[in-house]
Protein backbone atom coordinates (compact mmCIF):
# COMPACT_ATOMS: atom_id res chain seq x y z
CA UNK A 1 0.00 0.00 0.00
CA UNK A 2 1.35 3.41 -0.97
CA UNK A 3 1.80 6.23 1.49
CA UNK A 4 -1.04 8.78 1.52
CA UNK A 5 1.47 11.65 1.76
CA UNK A 6 4.17 12.82 -0.60
CA UNK A 7 7.74 12.11 0.39
CA UNK A 8 8.27 15.77 1.35
CA UNK A 9 5.09 15.91 3.48
CA UNK A 10 5.96 12.67 5.26
CA UNK A 11 9.50 13.91 5.89
CA UNK A 12 8.17 17.16 7.36
CA UNK A 13 5.66 15.31 9.58
CA UNK A 14 8.33 12.98 10.92
CA UNK A 15 10.72 15.87 11.59
CA UNK A 16 8.14 17.43 13.93
CA UNK A 17 8.17 14.40 16.26
CA UNK A 18 10.22 15.15 19.37
CA UNK A 19 12.13 12.76 21.58
CA UNK A 20 12.63 15.27 24.41
CA UNK A 21 10.43 17.93 26.01
CA UNK A 22 7.23 16.34 24.72
CA UNK A 23 3.87 17.50 26.06
CA UNK A 24 3.39 14.36 28.23
CA UNK A 25 6.90 14.76 29.62
CA UNK A 26 6.35 18.44 30.41
CA UNK A 27 3.11 17.64 32.28
CA UNK A 28 4.93 15.22 34.58
CA UNK A 29 7.92 17.52 35.05
CA UNK A 30 5.75 20.51 36.00
CA UNK A 31 3.75 18.36 38.43
CA UNK A 32 6.90 17.01 40.11
CA UNK A 33 8.51 20.44 40.39
CA UNK A 34 5.32 21.96 41.83
CA UNK A 35 5.33 19.22 44.48
CA UNK A 36 8.91 19.96 45.53
CA UNK A 37 10.73 17.20 43.66
CA UNK A 38 14.00 18.05 41.97
CA UNK A 39 15.26 15.91 39.14
CA UNK A 40 17.66 15.53 36.28
CA UNK A 41 16.69 14.99 32.66
CA UNK A 42 17.83 12.38 30.14
CA UNK A 43 20.89 11.22 32.06
CA UNK A 44 23.11 9.78 29.35
CA UNK A 45 25.11 7.41 31.54
CA UNK A 46 22.02 5.54 32.76
CA UNK A 47 20.63 2.69 30.64
CA UNK A 48 17.78 3.83 28.42
CA UNK A 49 18.50 7.52 29.09
CA UNK A 50 15.45 7.93 31.39
CA UNK A 51 13.23 10.96 30.79
CA UNK A 52 13.30 11.97 34.47
CA UNK A 53 15.83 10.92 37.11
CA UNK A 54 15.23 11.54 40.82
CA UNK A 55 18.67 10.75 42.30
CA UNK A 56 17.57 11.43 45.90
CA UNK A 57 14.98 8.62 45.60
CA UNK A 58 17.09 6.44 43.26
CA UNK A 59 14.08 6.46 40.93
CA UNK A 60 13.74 6.95 37.19
CA UNK A 61 10.62 7.78 35.24
CA UNK A 62 10.09 6.77 31.64
CA UNK A 63 7.29 8.53 29.77
CA UNK A 64 6.50 6.28 26.83
CA UNK A 65 4.62 7.26 23.70
CA UNK A 66 1.98 4.58 23.14
CA UNK A 67 2.79 4.24 19.43
CA UNK A 68 6.58 4.33 19.64
CA UNK A 69 6.82 1.86 22.52
CA UNK A 70 4.04 -0.52 21.41
CA UNK A 71 1.51 -0.07 24.24
CA UNK A 72 -0.48 -3.31 24.10
CA UNK A 73 -4.26 -2.88 23.99
CA UNK A 74 -4.07 0.91 23.72
CA UNK A 75 -6.15 2.76 21.16
CA UNK A 76 -3.17 4.99 20.39
CA UNK A 77 -1.04 2.05 19.29
CA UNK A 78 -2.13 1.29 15.75
CA UNK A 79 0.24 -0.48 13.38
CA UNK A 80 0.59 1.60 10.20
CA UNK A 81 -0.86 0.11 7.04
CA UNK A 82 2.16 1.17 4.98
CA UNK A 83 5.63 -0.28 5.53
CA UNK A 84 4.09 -2.50 8.22
CA UNK A 85 7.04 -4.87 8.47
CA UNK A 86 9.50 -1.98 8.90
CA UNK A 87 7.35 -0.35 11.61
CA UNK A 88 6.86 -3.62 13.50
CA UNK A 89 10.63 -4.12 13.50
CA UNK A 90 11.22 -0.51 14.66
CA UNK A 91 8.66 -0.72 17.48
CA UNK A 92 9.86 -4.22 18.43
CA UNK A 93 13.41 -2.88 18.76
CA UNK A 94 12.15 -0.06 21.00
CA UNK A 95 10.33 -2.57 23.23
CA UNK A 96 13.45 -4.74 23.44
CA UNK A 97 15.66 -1.75 24.28
CA UNK A 98 13.16 -0.69 26.98
CA UNK A 99 13.26 -4.15 28.56
CA UNK A 100 17.08 -4.26 28.52
CA UNK A 101 17.30 -0.80 30.09
CA UNK A 102 14.83 -1.82 32.83
CA UNK A 103 16.83 -4.95 33.66
CA UNK A 104 20.08 -2.97 33.86
CA UNK A 105 18.52 -0.23 36.01
CA UNK A 106 16.88 -2.71 38.41
CA UNK A 107 20.12 -4.62 38.82
CA UNK A 108 21.83 -1.31 39.67
CA UNK A 109 19.22 -0.69 42.39
CA UNK A 110 17.03 1.87 40.63
CA UNK A 111 13.26 2.00 41.04
CA UNK A 112 11.47 2.35 37.70
CA UNK A 113 8.19 4.14 37.05
CA UNK A 114 6.70 3.84 33.58
CA UNK A 115 4.00 6.28 32.48
CA UNK A 116 2.22 5.84 29.17
CA UNK A 117 1.19 8.77 27.00
CA UNK A 118 -2.48 7.67 27.18
CA UNK A 119 -2.37 7.93 30.99
CA UNK A 120 -1.63 11.64 30.60
CA UNK A 121 -4.69 12.48 28.50
CA UNK A 122 -7.19 14.88 30.11
CA UNK A 123 -9.55 12.12 31.24
CA UNK A 124 -6.91 10.30 33.33
CA UNK A 125 -4.22 12.93 33.95
CA UNK A 126 -5.22 13.79 37.52
CA UNK A 127 -5.47 10.12 38.58
CA UNK A 128 -2.10 9.29 37.02
CA UNK A 129 -0.30 12.21 38.68
CA UNK A 130 -1.99 11.56 42.04
CA UNK A 131 -0.83 7.92 41.95
CA UNK A 132 2.70 9.09 41.16
CA UNK A 133 3.29 10.83 44.51
CA UNK A 134 2.92 7.81 46.82
CA UNK A 135 5.27 5.81 44.63
CA UNK A 136 7.97 8.45 45.15
CA UNK A 137 7.62 8.93 48.92
CA UNK A 138 9.29 5.99 50.63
Amino acid sequence: MADVHSKETRSYNMSRIRSKDTKPEMLVRKFLHKNGFRYRLHVKNLPGKPDIVLPKYKTVIFIHGCFWHGHEGCKYFVVPKTRTEWWLHKIGTNISNDANAEIALKSAGWKIIKIWECELKKSSLEDTLTRLLPSLNF
